[in-house]
Order: structure tokens, then sequence, then C-alpha cells
């Protein structure tokens, strides 16, 4: 049988992908995702005693077994060219970003505290749970999303945008483009937020970059290293975050003002329906009254068991948000746009 794998960022360049992370299906596999995303969450929602009995038992043991990372804020380097430094930079769709082959080579020591560089490398998965969570590739559905706020024309200016899960940050690249008044990024791993989300965000403010208009037709910039001559006003817009979504959510609620965001932004968060509680919960502590989020997933990840359909499910039994599927994509494994906000909204 024949299988598709679409967006990689390098062709030549990226290691096979954890099968039960992107994996790409022919027609007849993507309606078998479809339907075991439904059963499961069908299963979810009738759920007899002793099954809601078991449920609670595993939720009370995962929480008290996982180890939850603090939140930290990262600071930006007064010295920009230290934080380009020794980066080769590639582009996508008008973006640059750091080429993540060199940093799974080159990342060691210091510059990569958690271990996960070599982690990933060593264990061929680019998802360990609760140790390192995907954030050294930039997946698929980061691209439908970019697709979809162009092709919806979401409205940034002057809005606070939070990228979540971030990895490599396009996503609030380009919020920072559309002229958002703030935009701060999230990611559970600091060598993820130091070496490439970082790194990503001054490559493209730098002077000679381009607006988010022009992201399509521009050429593409030399993969050499760059002088960062970024502006400090587009610099000063943005904040960097690592850590588990409920301790940077109390970390980000217990500032002054009470930090809230008109949108949030996140892509491929809702593989491990063990994370959902603590991703509802920072979305409804983070969002403004009057906010929207904008997920983008697969309808089911296979071996995790996550996906579309369980967790609008999971919001719909919290009874605190609508959501609306806006867009699916059909090409290879069916995936999804959804856009969540308060029920009592506007």
């Amino acid at each position: 049988m024949d299988f598709q794998f679409n967006f990689a960022v390098d062709e030549n360049e990226n290691s096979e992908a954890d099968a039960h992370f992107l994996l790409l299906c022919s027609p007849e596999q993507k309606q078998e995702s479809t339907d075991k995303s439904r059963e499961n969450a069908d299963l979810a929602a009738k759920p007899g005693p002793k099954l809601a009995a078991a449920k609670h038992q595993d939720e009370a043991a995962l929480k008290k077994n996982l180890c939850v990372k603090a939140a930290k804020e990262h600071s930006i380097p007064q010295d920009l060219n230290k934080v380009l430094e020794n980066k080769v930079m590639e582009t996508v769709l008008g973006l640059s970003h750091v080429k993540l082959s060199v940093v799974e080579r080159t990342c060691s020591g210091d510059a990569d505290s958690e271990g996960i560089v070599s982690k990933s490398v060593s264990s061929h998965s680019d998802l360990i749970p609760g140790v390192y969570e995907g954030g050294l590739k930039i997946w698929e559905c980061t691209f439908d999303l970019m697709d979809y706020l162009t092709e919806a024309e979401i409205e940034f200016t002057n809005k606070t945008v939070l990228d979540l899960g971030c990895g490599a940050g396009l996503l609030g690249i380009v919020a920072l483009q559309g002229e958002a008044a703030r935009v701060h990024f999230q990611d559970y791993n600091s060598t993820v937020i130091d070496e490439i989300t970082l790194p990503n965000v001054v490559a493209n403010c730098i002077s000679e970059g381009r607006s988010g208009k022009d992201r399509k037709a521009s050429n593409p910039p030399s993969k050499r290293p760059r002088k960062a001559e970024s502006s400090p006003d587009v610099l000063s817009r943005c904040r960097f975050f690592s850590g588990e979504w409920s301790q940077v959510s109390q970390l980000l609620s217990n500032s002054k003002p009470c930090l809230k965001y008109d949108i949030i932004l996140t892509s491929e968060t809702i593989y491990n329906p063990d994370y959902y509680s603590a991703l509802h919960d920072t979305l409804a502590q983070l969002l403004d009254a009057n906010g929207h989020v904008y997920l983008a997933s697969k309808v089911h990840y296979f071996g995790v068991g996550g996906g579309v359909y369980l967790f609008e499910k999971f919001i719909e039994d919290k009874n605190v948000f609508r959501t609306s599927l806006v867009k699916t994509i059909d090409q290879g494994l069916q995936r999804c746009i959804m856009e969540i906000a308060f029920k009592n909204s506007c």
C-alpha cells in the first residue's frame, strides 16, 4: 500500500516521522481514521460505571506520575547576532526558519540542557510524552492553519496573540507580520524556544525581512547566516515562555495586569487525550471573553488516540466553549481547522 508524506520542510533531510504521529494515508485509511475518531468520541460520551471509574483512576494516576515542567520566561539577548550565530536558515512559505537537521546535528551541551535532541535522535521518535513534545519539527497542520489565516483574512492588527505549543513559531510570526500589538510564544521545551523559536522570530524581524502580504511571492532569503539588525519595535512586542501549559497559564495569570489573549493559535496539540484537561483549562484561563482560538489538527492520531472529534466532545462536555469546524483538508489523512470561543461571547 502506498503512503504519502506531505508538507516536509526539506524532503532530503527529514528523518522518517513517527508513524503514530504523522501518518498520511490512502482514502480507505482516511475513512478509517474518521470512523475511529468518531467511535472514540462516542465511547467517551457513553461510559459505563466501571469504565468511568477506571478512567477516573487512570486520570488520577496520570496527574500523580507526570512530571510537571515549571514555567520559564526567556529573555531576548541584547546582542541579536548571538541568537543567529551558527544558525543555517532556510525558507518555507516566505518565512525564514532554522534548518532543523543542522540543529539536530549541532545542538548539544548547554544548548540542549534538557537533552531532548539526543533523546529524540536516539529513540527515532518525534514524541516522548512528558519529555519532548515535538517542537523540533514543523508539523503539516501548521501550514494548514497558515493557509486558513490568509484565506479567512483573520485580522491581527492591534490584537494580543498567543502561539500555544509554538515549536518553530511560524504562526506567531504570521501574527507579528499582521501588525499584532503583542505576540507571545509558548513551547513545552526550553531548548525549542532558545534554539528554534527565538532565532526564527529574530530572522523574520531583521531589516531585510518581508511583510506577511509578500509571503508567497517573495524570493527566498539566503541560507547563509545574516547580521541581525532587527527592529527593536518588533521584538518589544514579543515574549517567550517554556513549560507545561498549566504552569505557563498560572505565570501569565499572575502577571499585572492579568494577561488575556484576543487570539490563540495552536497546531497539532490535541494528539494525546491525556492533555485535554490542561489544554482546555489553559484556553479558559487565558482567552479574552470575546477572543477566538484557531486550532489545527488531524482528525485522528493513530496509536496516541486523540483527534478532532474526541476533543470536540471533550469541549462539549465541559460546556464552556462553543466550537466550529471552519475548514476540512482531505489531502492524505483528513485534517481540520477548529474555531473555539466562549459560549457567551459576541
